[in-house]
């Protein structure tokens, strides 16, 4: 009887350790998947310009105009953790107080956004600063960290472009994907007087909720109980969990006024995350779901009336500014 028992304790033993074994493996894997996608992110750094001529031929003329005229500067700050954490700004076409903070989505950078630094700049004629998030484009760092402690680091550009520009600034923080995840996020912590207005452009709910999402669709597996064994690896090794970055729960405190835009088309980042959002968020703010549109391509595929909606929704705070008429051709 006790050598049976003995023997199921040592085959219930093993069968942990070997459970144990195989969440820790898929908990660090999930970790470097999501979070350290080196391969990807070299490759978009090298072809960032090319990509961004070939997705958004207009944009050529402009932003090598401004590159060759020394106009697209850089500028770097010393994150908390001492990385250098590096950003492009250019000033409006004529002087103006009108500044946008334009933020990037997953594995991008700020190159990848200058379809909205030209939306803003060019069309809109506005100031414009565009940081590489921590661990992305020309930024260090040990991780993507999914906008969470990236709100801290937008905040602190926001900080920047204020004082670049004027010091006495009209801003609007407009982000993509990630990165208007990371704009509802700082939209919850407490602002300067200069800032009025922001516009999330398909962000997601929580860094929880759309980890689930792609442990679904891509691994066919449910979230218990690899998610909350990634989750609490992610605390231990880089200072936050996935379920604390919540941009439902930031948005919530936010109160300045917002613009939601989201693909019905978005599969990516599902277009019933933005309802919920938007709900959540209290006093002035607009949706617009746009037909057809697939994850981030809002701008791409309806450029006059993202422009309108954008430049209509954000001059009622920011104040109209030297608008160009938009082509798009």
């Amino acid at each position: 009887m006790k050598k049976s028992l003995k023997k199921s304790i040592g085959i219930v033993l093993a069968a942990l350790v070997a459970v144990g074994g195989l969440l820790a493996g898929g908990s660090f894997y999930m970790l470097s998947y999501a979070l350290r996608p080196d391969a990807v992110m070299a490759e978009k750094n090298a072809s960032s310009y090319e990509y961004m001529y070939a997705e958004y031929p207009f944009l050529a003329e402009w932003a090598d105009s401004l590159r060759s005229s020394g106009a697209l500067r850089d500028t770097v700050i010393v994150g908390d953790g001492g990385e250098r954490l590096h950003a492009v700004y250019a000033a409006a076409p004529e002087p103006t107080d009108r500044t946008a903070v334009i933020v990037h989505g997953y594995t991008d950078n700020a190159v990848r956004m200058l379809m909205i630094g030209y939306l803003y700049n060019h069309d809109l004629g506005c100031n414009i600063l565009l940081p590489d998030l921590h661990y992305h484009g020309e930024s260090e760092g040990r991780a993507i960290r999914m906008g969470w402690k990236d709100r801290l680091d937008v905040l602190r550009w926001m900080d920047i472009a204020n004082g670049l520009f004027g010091g006495r600034t009209r801003m609007v923080v407009h982000g993509i994907s990630m990165g208007a995840a990371t704009t509802m996020m700082v939209s919850g912590e407490p602002q300067r007087p200069y800032v009025k207005c922001f516009v999330e452009d398909c962000g997601y709910t929580s860094v929880w909720d759309e980890f689930r999402k792609e442990l679904r669709e891509q691994f066919s597996l449910p979230a218990f109980p690899l998610l909350y064994t990634a989750s609490w690896l992610c605390d231990l090794k880089y200072g936050w969990s996935f379920r604390e970055a919540s941009a439902l729960r930031q948005v919530a405190k936010c109160e300045l006024p917002m613009l939601f835009i989201h693909g019905d088309a978005d599969d990516f980042v599902p277009t019933r995350m933005v309802y919920p959002l938007y709900e959540a968020k209290p006093g002035e703010k607009e949706l617009w779901v746009v037909p057809g549109a697939a994850h981030a391509m809002s701008y791409r595929d309806n450029r006059a009336e993202y422009t309108r909606r954008v430049a209509e929704f954000v001059g009622r705070y920011v104040g109209d500014g030297p608008a160009r008429a938009v082509r798009t051709d």
